[in-house]
């Protein structure tokens, strides 16, 4: 297939244009020029998504037989493009999130469980029901908290910090909040695995790890990762209620059970995520946390030193 990838340089779209291209595909980016391509000489279309008559410029005389939205947040990204290529695309692939749930008693989140109105993630549900009324074979994908190396959100690499540090970490409340995390390359795996599908049209997937975690866990699964005991590490428990953080997060994961069923990918998808939670953390140690040199980059401690000193 003919492939275009919105992005394709930074977490996600990294592993998934390697993956397609190793597959055999033909693999072109569409993004703004600001990042390396994740596979040398593999084209490039750059331009600013943002700007529908930027896009449609740069794409109208192209052909494609998929394409893969990773970065649309809101319908109003991803309508130009849908519009554009509608009954020229064999599939559109997008990438949502399981944070357009609404939370509830009821868990694991399956995907027909009711959205969040509120939710800072409904513009992207916004766009799947887009896609949807306007006909195109679409896919989409509900990741969860997405980790693994060139994550540019704080997941794993905040309990690292602390970790490598030997500072105490702040987990509110007893830490029996239960989530889930996903590497990235099992999610991009899934994404790869929808490509010729037809029963994976007009569906939604939840994509995570195989297992939840809680957030205690979850900390004492970063110092294994990072080569510590967990019986090492001193968690502090916090009630968040009790303090004012201002605009700065003092825990980098939603303060809610969290977590999602991901059966129905991996029967229709036949998809079977190749990460464990330790060895995930341990590749996002190892190969990026580690390299990155963070683990002796100055960090901003301030919301810690606000609990520490209650």
């Amino acid at each position: 297939m003919r492939i275009l990838i919105m992005g394709g340089t930074r977490f996600i779209g990294i592993n998934l244009t390697q993956i397609l291209v190793e597959q055999g595909h033909e693999v072109v980016l569409f993004n703004r020029g600001n990042n390396p391509p994740p596979v040398m000489g593999i084209p490039q279309i750059h331009g600013d998504r943002k700007k529908a008559a930027d896009l449609t410029e740069k794409l109208q005389d192209q052909h494609f037989d998929a394409i893969f939205d990773n970065n649309g947040r809101k319908q109003e990204d991803t309508q130009p493009l849908a519009d554009l290529f509608k009954d020229k695309v064999q599939h559109f692939v997008y990438v949502s999130s399981a944070g357009v749930y609404q939370q509830s008693e009821q868990l694991p989140h399956q995907e027909g469980d009711t959205i969040d109105p509120n939710s800072r993630h409904k513009g992207k549900h916004d766009t799947e029901t887009y896609l949807d009324q306007q006909g195109l074979p679409w896919t989409s994908v509900r990741p969860v908290y997405i980790y693994g190396p060139k994550n540019y959100n704080d997941v794993e690499a905040w309990f690292f910090d602390r970790i490598v540090r030997d500072r105490p970490i702040p987990i509110p409340y007893d830490g029996t909040h239960i989530t889930q995390l996903g590497h990235v390359k099992d999610l991009a795996n899934a994404m790869a695995a929808i490509l010729g599908k037809e029963e994976a049209k007009g569906q939604v997937y939840n994509i995570s790890g195989e297992r939840y975690v809680t957030f205690k866990g979850l900390a004492y699964a970063c110092a294994e990762a990072a080569g510590k005991s967990p019986e090492t590490v001193k968690l502090v428990h916090f009630d968040p209620k009790q303090f004012d953080f201002g605009k700065r997060k003092a825990f980098p994961l939603r303060v809610q059970h969290f977590f999602a069923d991901i059966h129905k990918a991996k029967q229709h998808l036949n998809w079977q995520p190749e990460f464990d939670l330790i060895s995930g953390l341990k590749d996002s140690f190892q190969n990026d946390y580690l390299p990155s040199g963070r683990d002796k980059a100055d960090i901003d401690f301030t919301t810690d030193e606000q609990i520490l000193q209650q």
